[in-house]
């Protein structure tokens, strides 16, 4: 019976031990011509050596193959070589073209701690490997320039910059770190990235300094989602101050007081109106600071730039002396950022991704234990991409869309 199902070889004998298999093979074809003067005539057997290389696990078990490799000399040139290997065997890796094959996949899937366990190859091996894949991925695969331009982070490790096609909702690329350095590299390297005509941000600064020296045609919008939440985070401020001074028993009259007043007016149930009166009736501060933060929401709604921005005036002086601190943040943010944030009521496109991009966020975190950055990022761009034959022409691609990418990571790791 042939175990191997390799056509190049024959085998000479099986060794079975609890952990692996050592199969001794040897080629089953002669060399055609010299590789030094072309000959073919003229060859003959003048050594040979053993050398094990890996194959696939064969039945739960690692598989080495001992193969008895030949060495030849020309009689018209006098010269010797050895017979080659390539069309079964990776000599750069000492191991099968199967095996590296199977790697290169599994890379994307497992750490590479699992993987060298079940083959039998060092783990420096398999992440070399894996680099090599990924580079080759990353030649053969662009993603198009997008129009209008993302910008977020997520926690890998450590914060990451996120690049995101707006329009499409895919997902870009994954920066090492969130720094103007890393953004600039990956900005220039850009192609066409002149048609780049927005970019929606959150309000990190090396964000915005790497567009301007970018890309300085490209108009900045301030996603509304990380302005507004800024409200609930100033409501929340003084949910916390208020309960520092009360008692343990008044503490429990508050009983699911976050929940309730982060919900917005027209969600409350009847039983949370009830609940809020009571509240707000004992602790006016916690009443202001509930309609401060409805009322910021609703600037949102205002149907232009000028009308929105009176709006937030108004609001600010509506702020009392003894909640301002609280606020501040807020106000601190939208007078330094004014020109951005209020640039969406002309172009009224967020982030939309972002509820799906927490939910990437969650599952990398689940990932994250056992893995390199590296990994995680090419788990996250490469996970539903083929290699095609190195002929093919380079595709151009959207993006990794963000739902399907975590419904098929959750399969890969439920």
């Amino acid at each position: 019976m042939d175990i191997l199902n390799l056509s190049k070889f024959n085998i000479l004998s099986i060794c079975e031990n609890e952990f692996e298999f050592l199969i001794q093979v040897v080629a089953n074809s002669l060399p055609l011509t010299c590789p030094h003067c072309g000959c073919t005539a003229n060859l003959y057997k003048h050594d040979s050596r053993e050398q094990i290389c890996m194959d696939l696990p064969i039945h739960g078990k690692r598989a080495g193959l001992l193969i008895k490799r030949m060495r030849y000399r020309c009689k018209d040139c006098n010269r010797t070589f050895w017979e080659h290997l390539n069309h079964t065997i990776d000599e750069k890796r000492n191991c099968t073209k199967r095996l590296l094959s199977y790697i290169e996949k599994q890379s994307l899937k497992r750490t590479f701690v699992s993987i060298s366990e079940e083959v039998g190859l060092h783990e420096k091996t398999i992440r070399s490997i894996f680099r090599d894949y990924i580079n080759r991925l990353e030649e053969t695969h662009r993603f198009e320039t997008p129009n209008w331009l993302g910008i977020d982070e997520i926690h890998m490790i450590k914060p990451r910059c996120v690049l995101t096609n707006i329009v499409e909702r895919t997902l870009l690329d994954v920066l090492p770190n969130r720094n103007k350095e890393s953004v600039v590299g990956y900005l220039s390297r850009l192609p066409n990235k002149g048609q780049i005509q927005y970019v929606t941000m959150n309000m990190w600064q090396p964000y915005k300094d790497a567009v301007r020296a970018v890309l300085p045609k490209a108009l900045i919008i301030v996603d509304k989602f990380h302005v507004v939440r800024m409200a609930n985070q100033a409501l929340e401020t003084i949910r916390k101050q208020l309960r520092e001074g009360l008692s343990p028993k008044e503490r429990r009259g508050l009983m699911h007081d976050r929940f309730i007043l982060l919900k917005r007016h027209n969600e409350l149930t009847e039983m949370d109106k009830i609940t809020f009166d009571l509240w707000t009736n004992k602790y006016p501060s916690l009443s202001i600071a509930y309609n401060l933060k409805e009322s910021f929401f609703d600037l949102w709604d205002s149907d232009s730039r000028q009308k929105a921005y009176l709006k937030y005036h108004d609001w600010k002086a509506e702020i009392p002396n003894e909640l301002q601190m609280a606020f501040e943040p807020l106000t601190w943010a939208v007078d330094n950022w004014e020109e951005e944030i209020f640039a969406y009521f002309d172009h009224r496109v967020t982030n939309a991704y972002t509820e799906s991009l927490n939910s990437l966020i969650r599952l990398v975190n689940r990932l994250g234990r056992g893995y390199s950055f590296e990994a995680l990022r090419a788990k996250i761009l490469f996970t539903k991409i083929k290699m095609p034959p190195r002929e093919t022409e380079e595709p151009t691609l959207l993006g990794v869309d963000i739902s399907t990418l975590i419904e098929i990571l959750e399969k890969g790791v439920s």
